[in-house]
């Protein structure tokens, strides 16, 4: 095959430097990728993912502000809420998984616009139970939705942003997620006042219609059209873009692209079995140790901040609006994992958002007043939130474009099974150890997970996606 052949529009000086190399088209979409300013059409689609995952949040969210009416209603034990609290996690499990199979098979965009179409019928036939088995079906649905929404949005943001801005572009998104909480519980407390919980999953069904606006404006990923081969849209889905951010550069010229010839060229698909071989097996270990942990602490706390306040005799409206105050340290948190990212790497912002995690979390359970618990509550929710976002930053970093979704998706799951642990574990601990030793357990876990960091982990701040996974 020709070098004109292969390389399609590619300009001439590339073409040759190709030919000079033998270096293959995903590595010249890359090369040119990676040379692009970061302009608002980049910005543009990155809002348009992060907006879909602001909403996902929101659904995701609403159970920790409705949670003990629920509960209340159907008449639950502790126990039995920590169940139907995990239902959603466990779709997320089986969602995360799936997607990340099926878009590294079939393509970024189309299980993206997939994943939304199952979390906004799973919101809506929340809002329509009329008994908790329906209410706890209507959830693994949503769940799943969510779960292969996650994987997907996080391969499409980290392969469009040029790896010099990737990091904090990533960390951002995920900052979406305390944004929705956030509104979650505006939203819900609102509601509240005139209506009862169905209502707000009603309405948290409508952004789903959003999917119209993705599926005209967000193009599949050109790094994973040129790893499969599809040569001419890949080069086609790059043309528009450095067209588009020609534009709005005013029409000067893009720097040269410089090609960084990948290890494992040519190789577009990527078999489960690899996750555990050469350089990945230290990162599946570590990532999958990191999620699991991560998220058996954060959700399992969080799920139940709302009911565990009304247990300790808070009124309803008063626990939504005191969940909401501690929320809000989450928005400088985000922003300052977004910048330590990249001050510092992605491990070291890891290991400490997850350490300061620890140490505020016991502190809040052991909280001796008001004023503590509220001081303590704010700087935990600065640090779980800060850790969400060095989370999906980091992780599809480490594996490489055929395999980005399955290694993202696979750590998301395994993630999602301690998301569906957390809660339950907490309704029983609950009764016997009390609110501290539901905090100390939650501690622990963020201890474990920073651990895995500091044993297993390796930096990839300012590596292009290629350098890194080889």
């Amino acid at each position: 095959m020709s070098v004109d052949a292969e390389f399609g529009g590619v300009a001439a000086p590339l073409r040759k430097a190709a030919a000079r190399t033998a270096v293959s088209s995903a590595d010249v979409v890359a090369a040119r990728l990676e040379r692009l300013p970061l302009t608002s059409y980049q910005l543009g689609l990155f809002y348009i993912i992060a907006t879909a995952w602001f909403f996902d949040s929101m659904d995701l969210g609403t159970l920790t502000f409705v949670l003990g009416s629920i509960k209340t209603e159907f008449g639950l034990t502790s126990a039995q809420a920590g169940l139907v609290s995990s239902m959603s996690f466990f779709g997320m499990f089986a969602g995360a998984g799936i997607a990340g199979i099926l878009a590294d098979r079939f393509g970024r965009t189309i299980i993206f616009q997939t994943s939304m179409i199952f979390w906004g019928v799973g919101s809506l036939m929340c809002g329509l139970s009329h008994d908790i088995v329906m209410f706890s079906l209507a959830r693994v649905l949503l769940g799943f939705g969510m779960g292969m929404e996650f994987p997907v949005a996080q391969s499409i943001v980290s392969e469009l942003i040029p790896a010099k801005s990737r990091g904090r572009y990533m960390a951002l998104l995920e900052g979406f997620w305390p944004i929705g909480f956030i509104a979650a519980g505006v939203l819900t407390y609102v509601v509240l006042q005139v209506a009862d919980w169905r209502t707000v999953f009603l309405i948290e069904a409508a952004p789903a219609l959003m999917l119209l606006f993705i599926r005209r404006w967000v193009p599949e990923s050109a790094r994973w059209l040129a790893c499969h081969g599809h040569h001419d849209k890949a080069d086609a889905v790059v043309t528009k873009i450095e067209a588009k951010v020609r534009e709005r550069l005013g029409g000067a010229e893009l720097p040269e692209p410089v090609v960084i010839e990948t290890r494992a060229r040519g190789r577009a698909r990527f078999s489960f079995i690899e996750l555990w071989g050469g350089i990945y097996l230290r990162r599946t270990i570590m990532v999958w140790t990191l999620w699991f942990f991560a998220l058996l602490g954060y959700y399992g706390l969080t799920t139940w901040l709302g009911a565990l306040l009304q247990q300790s005799g808070f009124a309803v409206s008063k626990s939504v609006s005191y969940t909401i105050l501690i929320s809000l340290a989450g928005i400088p948190g985000f922003f300052f994992a977004a910048w330590l990212v990249e001050a510092w790497g992605r491990k070291s912002a890891c290991v400490l958002t997850l350490l300061g995690s620890a140490v505020s979390c016991y502190l809040y359970g052991n909280s001796a007043n008001m004023a503590q618990l509220i001081g303590f509550g704010l700087v935990m929710q600065f640090f779980l939130f800060g850790m969400w976002s060095v989370l999906y930053a980091y992780t599809p970093e480490l594996y490489p474009t055929r395999a980005r979704a399955t290694g993202a998706g696979c750590a998301s799951a395994i993630g999602r099974l301690g998301s569906l642990i957390g809660p339950y574990v907490v309704g029983v601990v609950l009764p016997t150890a009390g609110q501290t030793g539901v905090f100390t357990l939650g501690a622990g876990a963020f201890i474990i997970a920073a651990l895995a960091v500091i044993v297993l982990g390796e930096e990839t701040r300012g590596r292009s996606l290629e350098d890194i996974s080889g």
